[in-house]
């Protein structure tokens, strides 16, 4: 019997149960744009100083910060510990960086989970930075090779030792080699892997555009309605210091009728994804207070959610690349005896409209359930009226490394407002990556 049907049917609560307390943000905002002079780390290092303000929490309190990250900056490998030196965190709190695509943040929040029930320690913190209004831009590998040749030379009477390589070089060599959002493994993009997935599943443009629509209609009632108003640190950027407290993606004035003008982005002829449709890139960063049940009741805190368990899976990285919720939902709800009207908070990363779609209808065929994962039926279908009720990444953006971490936080403050039992946050990864967590409120 899993932990969770024990715990269905005991209501046995453990007191190093990992507990997710509070939670913040970076507004969201479209790269090279409002954030065009910040790093990863200036936007990871905002989202823990405005954590530790939002709770209060003493930072010598903290033992672990683990924060998810995509695009590395060679200046910050380990964006995490710079981070914390820059945040007001002791230097004595340790830190590291994970990487799993899209899922990095979410990879941070069961890391540091484990920990914590394992006894290693109390209070931590995970989330995510990424910035893709700075990438790392290099120039081509035998220019590399030959400015480092140059650079090692120490006399300048040795310069000219290097003439051979200097001269091979072509004008071709000159050029500069900018980072995509493709796979190494086989050249295609994010857009193209969804194109993929519409194929096999039959996801139409006009299925697409629908659910693209609901999640900016979605988001701007929750902007509107100042439901997220708290989560958001408000960023004053330089030199005038003017104040950023919204995320810039959600649009009120998205309509079926515009989206359906918008011409496909990948497949030309036959795509149903467009740039209406699909998320876009996006800088920003999130930071979640994690803490044993025990230590959040001695500090005061109150637990929002317990992550209760997750499921991480990989498949074919052509065929599957964005296939992560179907190859791990219907696993997580196996393995813990629910069903999907046991779960009354979804959430679900959107990197594209087609992609939760597909993933969901996969859900419900016993075909793919049965063959492709070896379980004995199709979960059924995922009810809209639950899933990214306050918007999601096609409407709030994308920040690759720091998703994971608004998702976590989301679900657990609905479960905790709203008194549902069960949460389960999903999203799919490159390298056809998947995850999912399921999030308890143990006093529902």
């Amino acid at each position: 019997m899993s932990e969770v049907s024990q715990k269905k049917s005991s209501g046995g609560q453990r007191e190093n149960d990992p507990a997710i307390v509070d939670g913040i943000r970076t507004p969201f905002m479209r790269s090279h744009r409002a954030y065009v002079n910040l790093s990863a780390y200036d936007l990871g290092r905002m989202a823990l100083t405005g954590l530790l303000a939002k709770t209060g929490i003493d930072p010598v309190l903290l033992e672990q910060v683990v924060l998810g990250t995509v695009i590395h900056d060679p200046l910050t490998p380990n964006v995490a510990r710079e981070c914390v030196l820059g945040s007001g965190i002791p230097a004595t709190v340790p830190a590291y960086t994970v990487s799993l695509a899209c899922i990095s943040s979410n990879m941070a929040a069961t890391n540091l989970s484990d920990l914590i029930r394992l006894k290693r320690l109390d209070v931590g913190i995970f989330g995510g930075t990424d910035t893709c209004s700075d990438p790392p831009i290099r120039v081509s590998a035998k220019l590399r090779k030959t400015l480092v040749k140059l650079g090692n030379v120490k006399k300048p009477q040795d310069m000219l030792k290097q003439f051979p390589w200097i001269k091979n070089l072509r004008l071709s060599d000159l050029s500069l080699d900018i980072p995509k959002v493709a796979e190494f493994s086989n050249g295609k993009s994010m857009g193209e892997g969804a194109e993929i997935l519409a194929q096999q599943t039959g996801i139409t443009r006009e299925e697409s555009d629908r659910f693209a629509a609901r999640s900016h209609e979605l988001a701007v009632r929750a902007i509107e309605q100042e439901i997220i108003k708290d989560d958001l640190l408000p960023v004053h950027l330089p030199p005038k210091f003017q104040s950023i407290d919204r995320d810039d993606g959600p649009r009120p004035d998205t309509t079926l009728e515009k989206l359906a003008k918008l011409k496909p982005a990948f497949d030309k002829k036959f795509g149903v994804s467009t740039a209406g449709n699909s998320s876009f890139l996006t800088d920003g960063a999130s930071s979640v207070l994690m803490m044993s049940r025990k230590r959040a009741r001695e500090l005061g805190f109150t637990p929002k959610a317990i992550l209760r368990d997750y499921v991480y899976q990989a498949g074919d990285a052509l065929s599957e690349m964005l296939t992560g919720p179907a190859l791990t939902i219907p696993h997580l709800l196996a393995k813990n005896g629910l069903k999907v009207g046991d779960i009354g908070v979804w959430e679900i990363h959107e990197a594209f409209a087609c992609q939760v779609l597909a993933n969901m209808r996969y859900m419900t065929q016993d075909t793919f359930v049965q063959k492709r994962l070896g379980l004995e039926k199709a979960i059924g279908e995922i009810p809209l009226e639950k899933l990214n009720t306050w918007g999601g990444s096609l409407s709030i953006g994308h920040p690759f490394g720091a998703t994971g971490g608004r998702l976590l936080w989301t679900a657990a403050r609905k479960l905790y407002e709203q008194q549902e039992r069960y949460a389960v946050v999903s999203g799919c990864a490159a390298g056809g990556h998947g995850s999912a967590i399921l999030l308890e409120n143990v006093d529902a």
